[in-house]
């Protein structure tokens, strides 16, 4: 739990730190739609459970996976002397290390992430949820979709599971409920079967094979 973070734009998304140096894991599209929206310099303001706020840059992005690394460049001191007392950090971060191999078959996750403040399926705009900011929620592994390129996410992602989800919960982090460890990224959803989907681990593994000195 401690390890994932909440962006600070309004349903913006999720990630989780995968390095105590301050890299973090999310989905492509909580980073930018498209290459073209992509920047490079950008700030992305994010929140660790803790309250700790960081501030991340671009470190990569792949639309085809739908994955994408922040690096930290700023963090909130602990405990913060001022208001607003940011300092730069780049170790000690709490952090989830990816499995050596996916979970069997109907293995229970447990899938940590920030349901959207807005109720998106009421009839009127406005309408609250009253969701809390992060939510534990926990299912199963339910295999990949039939045929589909693991490698490709970029329409919907290829790993199906059951825990509860709602919009601003891509890029939450799927763990492994016996040990805690990273099996894919929440990310999608099947409207017309209403399963969950994600990002499966073998795609996190490539990419982070692609960007080792990252790490």
């Amino acid at each position: 739990i401690e390890a994932t973070l909440v962006f600070g734009q309004e349903e913006a998304g999720t990630a989780v730190c995968i390095s105590p140096k301050g890299i973090l894991l999310t989905c492509a599209h909580c980073v930018a739609e498209t290459a073209d929206d992509l920047d490079h310099g950008k700030l992305h303001w994010l929140v660790f459970t803790s309250g700790r706020v960081v501030a991340a840059k671009y470190a990569a992005w792949d639309d085809r996976r739908d994955l994408a690394l922040l690096r930290i460049v700023s963090a909130q001191a602990a405990p913060v002397s001022a208001p607003g007392d940011l300092l730069l950090s780049t170790a000690g971060f709490p952090h989830v290390v990816p499995a050596q191999s996916q979970v069997p078959l109907d293995a229970r996750l447990v899938c940590i992430g920030h349901p959207g403040s807005e109720d998106l399926e009421a009839a009127e705009a406005g309408v609250k949820t009253n969701y809390d900011v992060l939510h534990l929620s926990t299912g199963t592994f339910r295999g990949y979709s039939p045929g589909q390129d693991l490698q490709d996410n970029s329409e919907i992602g290829a790993l199906q599971h059951d825990c509860w989800t709602y919009w601003g919960h891509s890029g939450a982090p799927l763990l492994g409920r016996k040990d805690g460890r990273l099996v894919g990224l929440h990310s999608s959803w099947d409207d017309q079967t209403a399963m969950r989907r994600g990002v499966p681990l073998e795609a996190i593994k490539e990419f982070l094979k692609e960007h080792e000195n990252l790490l």
